[in-house]
């Protein structure tokens, strides 16, 4: 979308003028600057909450990466007892073995 320049906005001014007059013109102009920024409070409500939201996303991936690897590192440490013995594992109060 272009940019626009002084002499554009200048028009767009006068043009307002002659349409609301200037008694209007105040309020719409306050009116307009109210609108946007309730309008840029809720888009930086809405990032917040999306990074929030990307965040405890990452958090939950990492946990199952780390579930993961200790679910691999206990098969292997089974799977490398040797022949005739019996690996023991330890399970804490949360269920999950050692």
């Amino acid at each position: 979308m272009p940019q626009l320049g002084f002499q554009e906005l200048v028009l767009i001014f006068i043009i307002a003028l002659l349409v609301f007059g200037p008694k209007k013109l105040p309020e719409l102009g306050k009116s307009l600057g109210k609108g946007l920024r309730e309008f840029k409070k809720a888009t930086n409500d809405l990032k917040a909450n999306w990074e929030d939201q990307i965040r405890d996303a990452e958090h939950s991936i990492e946990e199952v990466k780390q579930t993961v690897h200790e679910t691999t590192r206990d098969i292997n440490a089974t799977d490398s007892t040797p022949a005739g013995t019996t690996a023991t594992k330890e399970t804490t109060s949360d269920g999950r073995s050692n």
